[in-house]
C-alpha cells in the first residue's frame, strides 16, 4: 500500500482563525484508491522549515501534496521552495501568462505584472490547469514517487486533484479497492469494548480496526482493503455481524448512523409516535430528533420543563412528588413521562431531569445526577444514571442515554 503525505503551506493556518479543511477531503480521497496517509504538516511561510518539510517528506512517503502558497505576492513561496527542495529549476512558461492576461481582461481589468510569478512551474512537472483561479498545479514525478503542488482555495483545489491528479494516482496504487464501516456502541466503555473483540478483529488480517470514544459513545471503525470490491465488501460486513453478536444490543448501528437516526428509524418502520419532557437537557434531545429529516412523521412534541412550576402546570407533576422526592428523582422523572405522554397523546415518552452543574450537587445527588423517564401504554418506569464530565457533557451524554433508553424499550417491546 502507498504512503502519503499532506503538507498544508500558509501562517494563516497556525493561527486560531483558520483551519485546514482540505487535508481532511484529500484523506479520504487518497484512502478511497488505496493510498494511506501517514502524516499531515502545517508550515508557516518560512522558507527554511518548507524546504526541510518537503525534502524529508520526499524521502519517507510515495506521494506528496501540498496545498497552498502558489498566488503571487511575496509570502507564497510553495512553488520555488518546492523545486529546490528537490533539486529542480523554476521554468518559465510564456504561454501561461498569456493566458493569465487574458482571463484578467475577460475580468474586464489589467494583469499586475506581479501575477508574472506564477507562470513558473517546476522543471519536468506536468502542469495542472486551474480553470478556478489563476495558480495552475504541479504534478513532479521523482524516480518512482509524485509531488503534487496545489492551490489553497478549495475551489480550485478540488476540481484540480479529481481531474488531474486522481487517475495519475490511481494508476500508481493500482488495482486496490478500500472500503469502510462503522459501528456505532451506546452503554459500554472503550476498554471493555476492545477486550471483547479484540480476539475477534485481530483474526482478520486485512482490516484495520480502530476503536475511537467521542462524546456520548463509542465508535469501531473497521477498513479493508482487497484486490476486489465485492471480497472488501464482503469481509467488512463478516466482521460487523461477529462484532455485533459479542456486543449484542449495545451496539446500535453497523452502518455509522447516528443515535437520533436510529430511534427515528425504529419509530417510523413501526408506525409509532414520539414525545419528550426534558429539563436539565434544555430541549437538546428535540433539537437532535429534529434535525432528522421526516421526523415529523414520527415526533409530535416536546416541552423544555425547566422550572418545577412548569413541570406541575404543564406536565402534571405532583407537586407533592416535588417536595417530597426532589425535582431529580425517579419519581418526577417518570410523572414527567407519563404528563407528556398523556399531553401530547403518542405511543412514547421520554423524559429528563438532572444536575449538569457546575453548581447545584449535594452529596446523596452529585453533579452529573441524572434520571430518565419512560412512558409507554402499558408501562411508566425510570433508570438512573451519573455521568462524567462538565455541563455541556453531562447535557449530551444525558440526551443520549435518553435516546438509547428508548431504543432498547422499544425492541423489547417489538422482540416480545
Amino acid at each position: 500500500m502507498l504512503s502519503a503525505e499532506i503538507i498544508a503551506i500558509g501562517s494563516e493556518l497556525l493561527t486560531p482563525e483558520k483551519t485546514d479543511t482540505n487535508s481532511l477531503w484529500l484523506t479520504e480521497k487518497l484512502n478511497e484508491i488505496g493510498i494511506e496517509v501517514k502524516l499531515k504538516t502545517i508550515v508557516g511561510d518560512d522558507e527554511l522549515r518548507l524546504e526541510e518539510t518537503i525534502r524529508d517528506a520526499v524521502e519517507r512517503s510515495d506521494v506528496i501534496i501540498t496545498t497552498g502558497g502558489l498566488g503571487p505576492t511575496e509570502d507564497d513561496i510553495t512553488r520555488q521552495i518546492s523545486a529546490k527542495a528537490i533539486g529542480r529549476k523554476l521554468i518559465f512558461h510564456e504561454a501561461l501568462v498569456e493566458d493569465l492576461r487574458e482571463r484578467f481582461r475577460r475580468w474586464g481589468r489589467e494583469m499586475p505584472e506581479i501575477n508574472k510569478r506564477q507562470a513558473y512551474v517546476i522543471e519536468g512537472a506536468e502542469i495542472l490547469p486551474n480553470p478556478n483561479g489563476s495558480a495552475v498545479g504541479m504534478l513532479a514525478r521523482i524516480e518512482a514517487k509524485v509531488l503534487v503542488v496545489l492551490p489553497g482555495p478549495p475551489r480550485e483545489l478540488k476540481p484540480m486533484f479529481e481531474t488531474g491528479v486522481l487517475p495519475e494516482l490511481k494508476k500508481l496504487a493500482g488495482e486496490i479497492f478500500v472500503k469502510r464501516k462503522i459501528l456505532r456502541v451506546s452503554g459500554m466503555g472503550e476498554s471493555a469494548v476492545d477486550e471483547a473483540i479484540a480476539p475477534i478483529y485481530k483474526s482478520f488480517e486485512h482490516v484495520q480496526t480502530s476503536i475511537l470514544f467521542n462524546r456520548t459513545e463509542i465508535e469501531i471503525h473497521l477498513r479493508a482493503q482487497s484486490g476486489s470490491e465485492s471480497e472488501a465488501e464482503n469481509t467488512l460486513e463478516e466482521l460487523a455481524g461477529l462484532i455485533g453478536k459479542k456486543l449484542g444490543e449495545a451496539v446500535f448501528t453497523t452502518n455509522g448512523e447516528l443515535m437520533e437516526e436510529v430511534v427515528g428509524s425504529l419509530l417510523a418502520e413501526n408506525g409509532k409516535t414520539l414525545s419528550v419532557a426534558e429539563s436539565c437537557t434544555g430541549g437538546l434531545i428535540g433539537e437532535r430528533l429534529t434535525d432528522v429529516s421526516g421526523s415529523s412523521k414520527y415526533f409530535i412534541q416536546g416541552v423544555i420543563a425547566y422550572a418545577n412550576e412548569a413541570k406541575i402546570a404543564t406536565l402534571n407533576v405532583s407537586p407533592s412528588i416535588i417536595e417530597t422526592r426532589g425535582a431529580v428523582s425517579a419519581e418526577t422523572a417518570e410523572a414527567m413521562a407519563k404528563g407528556m405522554r398523556e399531553l401530547a397523546q403518542t405511543d412514547y415518552a421520554i423524559s429528563v431531569t438532572g444536575i449538569a452543574g457546575p453548581s447545584g450537587g449535594s452529596e446523596e445527588k452529585p453533579i452529573g445526577t441524572v434520571f430518565i423517564g419512560y412512558a409507554d401504554e402499558t408501562r411508566v418506569k425510570s433508570v438512573k444514571i451519573l455521568l462524567p464530565g462538565d455541563r455541556y457533557l453531562i447535557r449530551w451524554r444525558a440526551s443520549q442515554a435518553a435516546l438509547d433508553y428508548l431504543r432498547r424499550q422499544i425492541l423489547k417491546n417489538f422482540q416480545g
